[in-house]
């Protein structure tokens, strides 16, 4: 189809189309439903399998290898698909890879339960990462550029409380049927397939994003779609003070004198926020055991109710104490909790519980900002590969942390590990010490503009 083209049937759709703020409100509702859908999927693929590893490693013959590999799959997955989708979504628009990558993740969430060696499963949660990867670089930017700038925060915060409560609830499905059912690991860990099938229906339909658009010159439609879409008229005008550099936007550019504070940020932000918990989170059955404490159901639900508890306060805060004030001093405070923990040998196990609960409530906090800014502190053009990039460095964080955790805590010791840790949560610490922005109540034009010149 022409631009002309394009353009007169974006114009007739808005003359046959209700237009109302009830309609809009409607709109937003449903985007916000099938993206918190993709983060709740991504924490549920994750945390589903801790309850089962069990069941699933006799049952398949996994080595200790095999099983940080199978863990941390998903996590490599998203390493790849972040920066291909951020790329993709920038180039050839936010909606196309939308429905894409949920598609894929349907058909390979059902693939789970026909596994029957390490290698297929690995294979599968691979690509089940890849699908979760490009969602982050395409869904989290369509959030930011649909959101108003108000409740931006709050709406983009809530994508990580999602995340949070599927893995919470993945572990609690996980390890209740798998100790109080017969049902197989496969039906267990597929489980998300029904979930993913929801949202991918759920999404047919959905418009392009009108930023993206008005980058691409598409003027007319970019107009059209926020009338008809977006509630707020100043949220409308701003997208049309979008000044954007001509080409595209590759990895090589993100290191460029434009946006390398954004890039640098934003990466080694996300990826000392994350790779503690991913590493404590997915096998806190056995890092509790380690501590003389009883583990199962409580330890590890408690770490992710917490966690959860963390996030919808700072959903809640947002917008009121601002992102800054509620990235810097948490991230140092977990720092100092994880060290503790490894230093403080003779701490009794309701000392060190307490403490992991302390550590797993503030970094879910400021793990909150891993949604928010990213929409923020890139612009337009460099949004998708933007978000995509800093997810790909923070999944080999959470990956290795995965991915190596079991091997840490048999050869280095508990204390050791949690040294670690610790010394990841001060670099990110200090990092934000250094390049956190103050972003509250500005427009995108404004925040990107203000964090790449």
């Amino acid at each position: 189809m022409s631009s002309n083209s394009r353009t007169l049937s974006a114009i007739g759709e808005i003359s046959r189309t209700e237009t109302s703020v009830a309609f809009k409100r409607r709109f937003m509702k449903r985007l916000i439903f099938v993206l918190l859908g993709g983060t709740f999927l991504d924490g549920y693929i994750l945390g589903i399998v801790g309850p089962v590893s069990a069941r699933l490693t006799a049952d398949l013959h996994i080595s200790a290898f095999w099983e940080g590999l199978i863990a941390a799959g998903a996590l490599f997955g998203i390493l790849f698909g972040s920066p291909l989708g951020g790329w993709a979504s920038d180039k050839y628009g936010r909606k196309p890879l939308f429905m894409v990558d949920m598609l894929v993740f349907v058909i390979a969430s059902a693939a789970q339960f026909f596994v029957d060696s390490p290698l297929q499963l690995f294979v599968v949660r691979l690509l089940m990462g890849v699908a979760i990867g490009v969602e982050y670089s395409v869904g989290w930017p369509l959030m930011a550029e649909f959101a108003p700038a108000r409740l931006r925060g709050m709406l983009m915060g809530a994508l990580t409380m999602t995340w949070y409560g599927g893995f919470m609830v993945a572990f609690m499905v996980g390890y209740v049927l798998d100790q109080s059912t017969h049902l197989d690991w496969h039906v267990i860990i597929g489980s998300s397939t029904f979930i993913a099938l929801i949202v991918a229906v759920a999404r047919f339909g959905l418009p392009e994003s009108p930023r993206w658009l008005w980058r691409q010159k598409r003027t007319t439609e970019a107009r059209a779609i926020a009338r008809r879409f977006i509630e707020n008229a100043e949220d409308r005008a701003d997208i049309e003070h979008e000044h954007t550099p001509t080409g595209d936007v590759g990895l090589g550019t993100l290191f460029s004198r434009r946006y390398w504070r954004a890039t640098l940020f934003m990466s080694g932000f996300w990826f000392c926020a994350v790779t503690p918990y991913f590493a404590i989170g997915t096998f806190a059955d056995s890092v509790l055991q380690k501590y003389g404490l009883s583990g199962g159901l409580a330890g590890g639900i408690g770490l992710s109710a917490l966690a959860l508890a963390g996030v919808a306060i700072t959903v809640l805060l947002i917008e009121k104490v601002g992102r800054r004030t509620l990235t810097v001093p948490p991230q140092w405070l977990c720092t100092v909790v994880l060290a503790a923990i490894a230093l403080w040998s003779s701490a009794p196990p309701a000392a060190v519980l307490a403490l992991f609960l302390i550590f797993s409530f503030f970094n879910a906090g400021y793990n909150t900002r891993t949604s928010v800014y990213p929409g923020e502190v890139f612009p337009t053009e460099a949004r998708g590969i933007g978000t995509g990039f800093a997810a790909a460095v923070s999944r080999v964080g959470a990956g290795l942390g995965t991915f190596l955790l079991p091997w840490s805590m048999s050869h280095i010791g508990a204390s050791g590990t949690m040294l670690i840790a610790a010394g990841i949560a001060g670099l990110g610490a200090a990092l934000s010490q250094w390049l956190a922005p103050e972003t509250k109540g500005k427009s995108l034009s404004e925040t990107a503009a203000g964090y790449t010149h």
